[in-house]
């Protein structure tokens, strides 16, 4: 997925000087047509692809970390040694490729096959897992990179394999991906993996029997179970809601309907001024339509990000044409528009709402697993049934870093949990201790945030509307999270000293204005 990669820096072919590795640095190049990244590591020169398998960020602008490199994009993280993926969005390897030394030379001489997993037949041998996003996808990829030869059933009442869902309000709905980078990988390739999807609606979870009883009628046996059932968007309960021009905005369904509904309109209103609800108005304006968002608040993603990133956010925003109604709420809604809660009158083609999702927790509560506003799992994601794991939005886990419970509705935080659940489902007994991130696009702004949700204040250091500014939400002395606009490095510091407690560092990172 991304465009064109350019080669730049020295042929790895012809060689570079071994001291231009010294000191531990990581020089990019090329070789064989592919964007190579050449360092040394424990005393030997390794070479990988410099162009990361997730978005193509460029792996020589990230974070070295030891042996790993973290990318400046996304935050996905690889070894250096191997090209292994450590740690998502990333789910695929980079290249390697072998490296000589003579006469103080290293060059780069030919690609290497990437390695096989060594087969792990030990129990659990049968592995289901319900839900089709995030945390589902990446459990997948992590069992069969773990090794684990037994069968794997997802079940998803989504039809097609997974999909990479940021998209879906992105650049997929804006018209600037194809649709053939929405798979995370094709039906045949998950069925070359050895892989069974199953388009169908799990009605129980049998913890005694270890079954999955499905709405045809069917069972599916399991030696463990995963549940990645995530969040379902809420559609508020005002006259018209169930309307055809009304869409939300979670599968790929509804992104498909979305962009067939634009395709002859001329107006859209959005409902709600979510993250959701701004980047589906922003891809809509990329598609030339006119975009009214109204919104309760005041201020968009105020409760969120704080009340003067939100209104730089607004800004940029006002600046691409999109119209705000805040302080208002769609009171009905026919196939002109809506009215609002003030009595005015939006007339619009199509209505996208935006306004939240809730967990997905009816098949957890039939099967009596303990829940409370999620699935309570434990630091090991492990539910309170024996061989049943949780992750993804709706799993509500002990926090080592905030010493709280948290269930959080990211992408990549999904997605990490499903790896950790994949692992200890093969008996790893791996502590979840990742720190959250995500990205939000907004026309041509990008917003990376780090971190836990709160803080009393928003610390700004630098200039939000120059576009280079990082902001500490903070109660007290210690920080929570760090957002940053176009300073990715800023993000990845913020990240490391996050995962590390180092509160010192952070309180040194970001220094209010």
């Amino acid at each position: 997925m991304g465009g064109a990669v350019s080669l730049t820096g020295p042929d790895l072919a012809v060689g570079v000087v071994i001291d231009t590795l010294a000191g531990g640095a990581m020089l990019r190049g090329h070789a064989f047509g592919e964007a190579i990244l050449l360092s040394m590591q424990d005393g030997k020169a390794v070479a990988v692809g410099a162009i990361c398998t997730h978005y193509s960020g460029p792996l020589d602008e990230g974070l070295q970390v030891g042996a790993t490199v973290r990318c400046p994009w996304h935050h996905a993280c690889f070894d250096l040694r191997t090209g292994a993926p450590l740690r998502a969005p990333a789910l695929r390897p980079l290249a390697r490729f072998a490296t000589s030394v003579e006469n103080g030379v290293v060059r780069v001489s030919r690609p290497l096959d990437a390695p096989t997993p060594a087969p792990r037949s030990s129990a659990p041998r049968s592995i289901a897992i319900v839900g089709g996003g995030a945390a589902a996808a990446a459990a997948v990829e992590t069992l069969r990179r773990e090794g684990h030869d037994g069968p794997i059933t997802l079940v998803s009442r989504d039809p097609g394999p997974p999909v990479d869902r940021p998209n879906l309000s992105k650049d997929y709905l804006a018209g600037a991906a194809p649709e053939e980078w929405i798979p995370l990988r094709d039906e045949a390739s998950y069925a070359e993996m050895g892989v069974a999807l199953r388009t169908a609606e799990v009605t129980a979870l049998d913890t005694t029997a270890r079954h999955l009883h499905v709405a045809d009628g069917t069972r599916i046996a399991w030696d463990a179970c995963l549940i990645a059932t995530g969040a379902d968007p809420i559609r508020p309960t005002i006259p018209g809601a169930d309307r055809p021009n009304v869409f939300v905005l979670r599968s790929l369904a509804d992104s498909r309907a979305i962009i067939a509904a634009a395709a002859g309109a001329r107006r859209a209103l959005v409902l709600g001024a979510s993250f959701i609800g701004l980047e589906a108005a922003a891809s809509l304006r990329a598609r030339g339509l006119e975009v009214v968002v109204a919104a309760p608040e005041a201020v968009p993603l105020e409760r969120a990000l704080g009340a003067e990133v939100g209104a730089f956010v607004r800004r940029v925003h006002d600046a691409k044409g999109v119209v705000f109604r805040l302080g208002r709420t769609a009171t009905v809604i026919d196939d002109r528009g809506a009215v609002l809660s003030d009595g005015d009158r939006v007339e619009a083609d199509l209505v996208v709402m935006g306004v939240g999702v809730r967990p997905n927790l009816a098949l957890a509560e039939r099967a009596g697993l303990a829940t409370d506003n999620g699935i309570l799992v434990d630091a090991m994601l492990r539910t309170s049934a024996p061989g049943v794991f949780g992750a993804g939005d709706v799993a509500r886990w002990p926090d080592p870093h905030t010493g709280r419970r948290q269930r959080i509705e990211h992408w990549v935080l999904a997605q990490r949990q499903g790896e950790t659940a994949a692992r200890n489902l093969l008996g790893a007994e791996e502590r979840f201790d990742a720190v959250p991130f995500f990205w939000s696009v907004h026309h041509d702004v990008t917003l990376r945030y780090v971190g836990f949700p709160g803080g009393e204040r928003a610390d700004v250091d630098g200039d939000l509307n120059a576009g280079d500014a990082a902001v500490a939400y903070r109660t007290g002395d210690t920080t929570l999270a760090v957002a940053t606009v176009g300073r990715d490095e800023v993000s990845l510091e913020a990240e490391l000293l996050l995962e590390r407690d180092d509160q010192a560092g952070l309180r040194s990172l970001v220094a209010a204005r």
